[in-house]
């Protein structure tokens, strides 16, 4: 963010940072700026890399009567426990004192008050286009909760209390997990941003109820260039009280798990770029083998295991963040695959990350660290379903293995991973400006089945040209995606429904993966 250009070509996250903390961090201290990454009343400073990485020197921030502070853009995630714990994150556009979240069985009953932590984030001027700008992010963790409940809740601050008569109306409400197997439905994209495109999509998931939400990186797009490959005068931190504002519909109310793109890399808060994103969001925790990539965790809802990865730690495309997690990602990713496949009351494992294994989009088409890295293992542990962005577009192959086609996958086919292989989606037309194929679209009602496509994978080495087989469905328009998982009784199947639902609402993909219960 602001690094020169031919800088920031061949600088990793932790080099820009370091750049621009020299450039910066000095006249934030003599300009009084507040706390990069850290407390006001309230909270206690961010632990890890983030925090080590912020000043000291800065002071209290000044703050106003609470009475006119409403809280915004609400957004849900799910604890380590999906099933008895939910992190409640809000923001305030100035400090507050004593945050705290109310909950209750009924809006008329709600608890005592529980307090949260805010986290702060102060982006000077010279950051890109961002100006002077402190932002307030408020979480409070809840645990104890009951399995497959549905709780209301409010938030506030002293001087603002959600239990207030005439505030009932800013109460919001959250399901936690079921205890046991039961159907649910879930939904997910990449790369929405801030658009009337995003605005649409979050209407239409709202209306199919999903259990929760998987955001598989690119989320707001403060920073447009993405990974700092040129030089990103276009940085504004200001993106994402829009976003915020602009999801909170949604996540108010649907957990909102996310993954982490290259477009939410920003090199000003932390070495590795996602200082950001740990002030904006709780995500679960999965312990130390995990802990130093934020955003790759795991939860179960039922009898679905859903696994988040980082794949800026394993992009040739875009390499600022490659090799950050020296093998301890692809370690824990095994680790944690091998214990869910081994676990009798899980049925299906769904991974979601950014960058694609598989995709013929002319903008990034596939990612090869991802083919060397991490589908071996999809592989091995037989993934139910894969879920990518990056690609500006909808598309989804037939069942693969060993990057071949293992069985071609029609609109409204079957796929039985125990036996046939991988079947991976893009779904990354959420918001964003859309991308192109190389080959024409074909989608349910306007089928086009075409046995060779023209595209390109990034290899270490670079861009190796090749012709594929298996790009089953191309949708060139805004869209997302929607799962519903069905158990089934011993010796039965239970089934994931996929379907690929445009902006329109019209349907332009269906199919079904089916595993055998134990």
């Amino acid at each position: 963010m602001g690094v020169p250009e031919q800088l920031a070509e061949r600088m990793s996250m932790a080099e820009q940072h370091e750049y621009l903390r020299t450039k910066f961090s000095r006249r934030s201290v003599i300009r009084g700026g507040a706390v990069t990454l850290g407390a006001v009343t309230g909270g206690a400073f961010v632990t890890g890399a983030s925090a080590q990485a912020a000043p000291r020197t800065a002071p209290r921030a000044e703050k106003v009567d609470g009475a006119l502070v409403a809280p915004f853009g609400r957004h849900l995630a799910y604890g380590t426990d999906a099933r008895t714990e939910m992190t409640v994150s809000w923001q305030v556009p100035v400090a507050v004192d004593k945050p705290f979240v109310r909950v209750g069985a009924h809006p008329w009953d709600l608890s005592h008050r529980i307090p949260a932590e805010i986290r702060t984030l102060h982006t000077p001027a010279g950051i890109g286009a961002s100006g002077d700008h402190t932002q307030y992010y408020v979480h409070a963790a809840l645990t104890r909760l009951k399995p497959g409940r549905t709780y209301y809740y409010g938030v506030g601050h002293a001087g603002f209390d959600p239990a207030a008569p005439h505030l009932l109306g800013t109460l919001g409400t959250f399901t936690t997990a079921p205890a046991k197997k039961e159907p649910f439905t879930f939904t997910a994209f990449g790369d929405q941003g801030v658009s009337y495109h995003g605005l649409a999509n979050d209407a239409l998931i709202l209306g199919q109820n999903p259990a929760f939400h998987l955001h598989a990186g690119d989320i707001a797009y403060a920073d447009p260039s993405g990974a700092g490959k040129t030089a990103d005068t276009g940085f504004d931190s200001r993106t994402w009280d829009q976003f915020l504002a602009q999801t909170e519909s949604v996540a108010k109310q649907v957990p909102w798990m996310v993954s982490y793109g290259n477009h939410d890399m920003e090199a000003w808060y932390s070495p590795n770029g996602y200082g950001g994103e740990e002030a904006r969001w709780v995500l679960p925790d999965n312990g130390p083998d995990a802990a130093n990539l934020p955003g790759v965790y795991s939860f179960v809802h039922g009898n679905t295991a859903v696994i988040s990865l980082d794949a800026n730690d394993v992009s040739f495309e875009i390499p600022a963040n490659l090799g950050i997690s020296g093998g301890t990602q692809t370690r824990w990713l095994e680790s944690r695959l091998k214990e869910y496949r081994a676990a009798p009351d899980i049925d299906f494992v769904v991974v979601f990350f950014h960058h694609c294994a598989y995709c013929t989009s002319t903008a990034h088409a596939s990612e090869g660290g991802v083919r060397q890295e991490w589908v071996p293992l999809f592989e091995k542990y037989t993934v139910d379903l894969v879920i990518n962005g990056h690609n500006h577009v909808y598309e989804r192959t037939d069942v693969l293995k060993g990057d071949r086609v293992a069985k071609k996958l029609p609109i409204g086919g079957t796929a039985y991973p125990e036996t046939d292989g991988v079947v991976y989606v893009t779904a990354g037309a959420a918001g964003r400006s859309l991308y192109a194929f190389s080959a024409d679209q074909s989608y349910e009602g306007h089928e086009k089945d075409l046995e060779s496509v023209p595209s390109y994978v990034v290899r270490k080495d670079g861009k190796q040209n090749e012709t594929v087989a298996w790009s089953r469905v191309r949708y060139l328009d805004y869209s997302f995606l929607r799962v519903d998982v069905t158990p089934a009784a011993p010796g039965r199947y239970a089934t994931l429904t996929v379907r690929g639902i445009a902006e329109t609402g019209e349907q332009i993909d269906h199919f079904t993966v089916a595993r055998r219960a134990g």
